[in-house]
């Protein structure tokens, strides 16, 4: 469908017409941008009247070529990068355990962990590709509404963390963009499709790609999108099934697998989208792809997204039946034995009607409407992590917790360890383990000028807030002096999705044994502390004990803190509950002569 129409030749614009906001799905494989137009969402195509652009960027000379014309087959002139969506917020180590094949062509520059691409136009970082398609994108829009465009909703992954956030959002910038909001790509499927048939009830956005596979459960309720929970396998998807499609070529026909099979079998299997058979010519031979026999390789994936399922559905505390439908997102979804597969453990036919390949750009469209133009829908994304910071014992105390929904502001008290204390470091943490060295550092600062006080006394407020577009700040109050420290989180460094999903499965498989380091850490830090408040006592007043008395106290120390130096969480609590027991004279011994110190030399009348 062309825009062409949209402002006709010559016309003159309005004052409120100048300029448009879009919806932009920047993505891995391909991009599209689109926009609202009479209510309904509309796809922009290129002069070639393509709306789905290869996110392909090609530099040869001075040129800067991107789409199709970028990968043209036999194009040998400058350097063609793609994928580079992969490389967002990821350091130079990183892309080279990612894509060891780009090894000649990458660079780091001294002291910045960001990758760099040679390219005839110079060294060029994963934000300055992204800008460069981003303003293709831009371009199409602009010849195509006869107006200049300069905001936009950006999709994103939902996984992505707050460097690969911010990276997306600079390379708008370069591109001459706003970014009026960064909202996560199944979020922004479910506003697409449940504006389109304008029914309330949670959502299953199943989003099976190229490379990737996500699945999120979303609530629609009074124009609110709420991610209720959201889960997924960053080495699963169509690769996986052409991968399988060539291992039974190979089988029939003999040779090996290389590109160019792979290519051959990615056409079969999307030529089987419409058809009921394919053939495929290798070593001299014709293989036939059936239906049945794309089934078979289609099974064992499907049944790996429907245990990720499962723990999303877990993790939302629903079931099946509470689902009202499900929306089939991603190219792979085309598959008719996929869809019946889906539909079979849904109980329910998916949702199709809606092009898997443009519903994310949609939902963007719709979003930039709603903030530019008003509108009825609030979104409510969720963070995939969960974020806090270390206590003492390398405890992880978990602020905002995983699925909560952005944007979201979150405090808590803390105070000093020890007496005199006058500086506390803030380390924000991101993980769900029960251990600070267990979970991801994202930063840490100071707190000073906090009044010398008695240990437990000071009182600093920490606060972690999440935006809408899933960027963190932190901030910490002293609240006697209103002392305030802030710091955006901005690690040098992305997180890789595969890290995150890493994360979250170590999480569920050390859950009983974390728990238990956790308890057994807590125990020594109570005992530890309970230990230098009775020292501390004993050097200001252990005149008023006898030797017996300050003999038993001073065992009963030396027997708890080796305790602490092992692992029998029990001995340490019989001993601890023991030394406040043999103490608790001398406390009551110390309180009452405070309150005689402090009555002293007053009258009843007084008193």
């Amino acid at each position: 469908m062309s825009l062409l129409q949209i402002h006709e030749p010559g016309e003159t614009p309005a004052p409120h017409e100048d300029s448009a906001a879009v919806g932009i799905d920047l993505g891995t494989t391909h991009s599209v941008i689109a926009i609202m137009h009479d209510g309904k969402p509309v796809p922009i195509e290129d002069a070639q009247e393509y709306s789905v652009i290869p996110s392909v960027v090609r530099y040869a000379g001075s040129d800067v070529i991107v789409g199709r014309a970028a990968r043209e087959p036999g194009r040998e002139d400058g350097i063609a990068v793609a994928s580079i969506k992969r490389l967002m917020g990821r350091s130079y180590e990183e892309a080279l355990a990612l894509m060891p094949h780009m090894t000649d062509v990458l660079e780091q520059a001294e002291s910045d962990p960001v990758p760099r691409i040679k390219t005839d136009a110079g060294l060029k970082t994963p934000i300055d590709i992204s800008a460069d398609i981003l303003r293709h994108l831009k371009r199409m829009a602009e010849q195509a509404l006869g107006k200049e465009v300069t905001q936009a909703v950006i999709t994103v992954p939902a996984y992505f963390d707050d460097t690969a956030r911010l990276a997306t959002r600079d390379a708008a910038r370069l591109a001459g963009l706003e970014v009026l909001r960064l909202i996560n790509e199944p979020t922004a499927a479910a506003l697409a499709y449940g504006l389109e048939h304008a029914a309330e009830g949670v959502y299953a956005i199943y989003d099976l790609g190229g490379g990737t596979f996500d699945i999120s459960f979303l609530k629609l309720e009074g124009g609110v999108f709420q991610v209720l929970s959201t889960a997924g396998d960053t080495a699963l998807g169509g690769d996986d099934l052409d991968r399988a499609i060539a291992e039974l070529v190979v089988q029939s026909c003999g040779g090996d697998i290389d590109v160019v099979l792979l290519q051959r079998a990615r056409l079969a299997k999307e030529s089987l989208a419409g058809r009921d058979k394919a053939q495929i010519k290798w070593n001299g031979q014709a293989f036939t792809l059936t239906q049945d026999g794309l089934a078979g390789v289609v099974l064992p994936v499907v049944e790996k997204t429907i245990q990720i399922c499962m723990q999303a559905m877990r993790d939302a505390s629903m079931s099946k039946d509470q689902i009202k439908g499900v929306v089939l997102v991603g190219g792979s979804t085309r598959l008719k034995s996929l869809q019946e597969m889906v539909g079979a453990f849904f109980g329910r036919t998916p949702l199709s009607d809606v092009d898997p390949d443009r519903v994310v750009a949609f939902g963007a469209a719709e979003q930039a409407s709603n903030l530019t133009q008003g509108g009825e829908h609030l979104l409510l994304d969720v963070i995939p992590l969960s974020l806090g910071l270390e206590t003492m014992g390398d405890l992880a105390e978990k602020i905002i917790h995983r699925n909560t929904p952005i944007p979201v502001a979150v405090s808590q008290e803390f105070t000093t360890y020890q007496d005199g204390q006058t500086g506390m470091q803030i380390h924000v943490l991101q993980g769900e383990r029960e251990m600070a060295s267990q979970c991801r550092s994202l930063a840490k600062f100071n707190v000073s000028g906090i009044p010398p006080m008695t240990a437990g006394l000071a009182r600093i407020k920490v606060t972690f807030q999440v935006d809408a577009d899933g960027l963190l700040t932190v901030s910490a109050e002293e609240t006697s002096t209103g002392e305030i420290q802030t710091v955006q989180v901005k690690p040098s460094y992305g997180l890789p999705i595969e890290t995150i999903e890493q994360m979250l499965k170590e999480s569920m498989e050390h859950a009983r044994s974390d728990m238990t380091e956790r308890l057994l850490s807590e125990a020594k830090v109570e005992a530890n502390r309970t230990v230098m408040e009775i020292r501390s006592a004993l050097e200001h007043d252990g005149a008023m004990l006898s030797e017996e008395e300050r003999g038993h106290i001073s065992d009963t120390i030396a027997a708890l803190e080796a305790a602490c130096k092992g692992d029998d969480r029990d001995e340490i609590d019989v001993l601890h509950d023991t030394l406040q027991r043999v103490s608790g004279p001398f406390a009551q011994k110390r309180m009452d002569k405070a309150i005689g110190d402090a009555l002293k030399g007053s009258n009843i009348e007084e008193i």
